[in-house]
């Protein structure tokens, strides 16, 4: 099949921005405008190209551990239409960072795992991870940008040209050397926190352990994180009260707890 391409004027963008709301799984109100299908594929082809690029890790152990975890998470989600089956993979960086991306894709850096230091700190990382992707988040901030570039074109499929798949792969969270910084907000990170740890918790995980994962993470930091105003995630400290407080409010879920060897 050919590239279709998707050219909206600012009319045309206003009436499919009409049609295209929906809500997140929050009840937030959402502008969407590309379809599951079209997601998957890019996700599919995005993580191709990581693949490709990034150095992917032989470690067996830490394979089976990373595998064992995600697995206990994505079983807690309903079945895709979109794909079939999720997809994990360890990348040999020293990067402190996660994600996963429509078409089920899930990476997971090892130098996450000296932060994250057991199964519950990763759950709680891939958790909040594949919330993005229940959530549409990366569709959202795909749609954000289509509807502030008026007239941009961009392919359905394939997004040949350079400067729209670097904008994709950027909206889909794979960082700034793949392309224009286009960040989360706070209120998607806030309701992929909210979402994570009840994956999370119905996955057998210990939920406490976010708030430690997060106590980690501003150690590891060493203070260099900039004041909430001026970013677009919550800082660490907005984010542990905001955990300590939902996690009160999780049900008292029954499933025995994963055995995911580090």
């Amino acid at each position: 099949m050919s590239p279709k391409l998707k050219t909206f004027t600012l009319g045309g963008l206003f009436v499919l921005g009409l049609s295209a709301c929906t809500s997140s799984p929050t009840g937030r109100s959402q502008v969407i405008l590309f379809s599951d299908s079209e997601m998957s594929q890019l996700g599919a082809q995005s993580f191709e190209q990581m693949k490709q690029n990034e150095k992917v890790s032989n470690d067996a152990k830490v394979n089976a551990y990373v595998t064992c975890v995600a697995n206990a998470i994505t079983n807690q989600v309903p079945k895709q239409s979109s794909f079939d089956q999720w997809e994990v993979v360890v990348f040999n960086s020293d990067q402190v960072n996660a994600f996963a991306l429509p078409g089920g894709k899930i990476g997971v850096y090892t130098g996450l795992l000296k932060v994250a230091t057991n199964q519950d700190q990763l759950a709680t990382v891939l958790g909040h991870e594949v919330a993005h992707v229940l959530a549409n988040h990366g569709n959202e901030r795909m749609s954000r940008s289509q509807i502030t570039n008026t007239g941009l074109q961009v392919s359905d499929f394939a997004l040949a040209g350079t400067e729209y798949k670097e904008m994709a792969m950027s909206a889909l969270g794979l960082g700034v050397e793949y392309g224009i910084n286009l960040p989360y907000g706070r209120t998607q990170e806030t309701e992929a926190d909210i979402m994570g740890i009840d994956l999370m918790a119905k996955a057998g995980f210990n939920p406490q352990q976010s708030v430690q994962l997060w106590k980690n993470m501003a150690k590891a930091s060493g203070g260099n994180q900039p004041p909430e105003l001026l970013s677009t995630h919550p800082s660490h400290s907005t984010r542990i009260q905001d955990l300590t407080k939902e996690i009160k409010h999780l049900p008292q879920y029954t499933t025995p707890t994963p055995n995911c060897q580090a």
